[in-house]
């Protein structure tokens, strides 16, 4: 005989693991704004940038220089250090 599914405790399980997912998006993007140094920078001034940024990632080759430039910047610091961006 075939074991009976539980498909409300798979849906539930699945939720809560997304429900995590989520969090932990939103927690490293915190972290990456520290770590970049645009914590100092107003709300507004962030919104912009990731607005212009949007626009302007529909180039391809934009988006390579920055694929290249984000990967530097985070294989230089590595993933736990927070200490602000020095220079710039």
């Amino acid at each position: 005989m075939r074991k009976v599914r539980d498909y409300d405790a798979e849906l539930k399980a699945l939720s809560d693991k997304a429900r995590l997912i989520k969090a932990r998006k939103v927690e490293q993007l915190g972290a990456l704004v520290v770590a970049t140094g645009a914590d100092a920078l107003d709300l507004e001034v962030i919104a912009g940038m990731l607005r212009h940024g949007v626009i302007e990632a529909k180039q391809e080759s934009v988006k390579e220089n920055w694929r290249a430039d984000g990967a530097t910047f985070l294989k230089g610091r590595g993933r736990k250090n927070n200490e602000a961006v020095e220079g710039d």
